[in-house]
């Protein structure tokens, strides 16, 4: 079974701990309008759209790539209409399918045969896809994989990238809590995508809840980044109940709803 830790997935989490250490410390919770009252949250639901998935085998990369292309495509049309709905500006992402991640943009790639890195620089998501994600491609995995990724570009599009990295913190506590509360984000609206096209063709409950059950958090020893399994899965199920992005608010919310 493949497992949804996206650790050290983006550019955005090779910050260094000691970037702004010496800085004022930042109140709980985080105060900067651009992440606790940002527009994204009050344009409603994401719209209600159609998205078909194409054919997937496995073994077949290049199914696997179209798969994600025409997955992007769905995303596009939905964070175009959403975003420009709610005042801000929308730009197009970038897909380059790269058979092994460059050393770009800052990336870090990891041994891993399967991967996606977005850089925010170009706005462009590099897509690296292997064995592992080519086993099983059926289930909801690239799907919702490629949805998280995305989750970087709206962030980047909505000025909460900017701010999250803008934010001082006191000590590292503080820190990774920070950077729970951006990679949470995108559990949630990753799953508010997956509900404004929903129900899919040939999809069922059951597919979305094999997809929750392979989402996981930090282990034991490792840093504090994404959360527990529950906690991600938490905010994966509260972007599914509602298709809003404005229920993907993890900046507001209480230091326990992002352990």
């Amino acid at each position: 079974m493949k497992l949804l830790m996206t650790a050290a997935l983006a550019a955005a989490l090779m910050a260094p701990l000691a970037g702004t250490a010496t800085a004022e410390a930042a109140a709980y919770p985080v105060k900067h309008p651009k992440l606790i009252a940002n527009s994204l949250y009050d344009a409603g639901p994401l719209p209600t759209t159609t998205c078909t998935e194409p054919k997937v085998k496995r073994g077949d990369r290049k199914l696997a790539r179209a798969y994600v292309d025409a997955v992007v495509a769905c995303l596009e049309t939905t964070w175009e209409q959403h975003l420009t709905g709610a005042g801000l500006t929308y730009s197009e992402i970038k897909v380059r399918h790269v058979a092994k991640i460059p050393k770009t943009c800052g990336f870090k790639p990891m041994k891993d045969d399967s991967q996606m890195w977005y850089c925010e620089k170009n706005r462009t998501l590099f897509v690296q896809i292997g064995k592992n994600w080519l086993n099983d491609p059926e289930d909801l995995w690239l799907f919702e994989t490629t949805a998280y990724m995305y989750g970087y570009h709206v962030q980047n599009l909505t000025g909460i990238e900017d701010a999250y990295n803008a934010v001082r913190y006191s000590g590292k506590a503080e820190y990774w809590e920070q950077m729970r509360r951006y990679q949470l984000q995108k559990d949630c609206l990753a799953a508010a995508f997956l509900k404004s096209v929903w129900p899919m063709e040939g999809r069922t409950t059951k597919d979305w809840d094999y997809y929750l059950s392979m989402i996981v958090g930090d282990a034991r020893g490792e840093d504090r980044a994404y959360g527990k399994t529950s906690t991600r899965r938490d905010w994966s199920k509260r972007g599914f109940a509602t298709g809003d992005p404005g229920s993907c608010n993890t900046w507001t919310a209480p230091s326990s709803k992002v352990a």
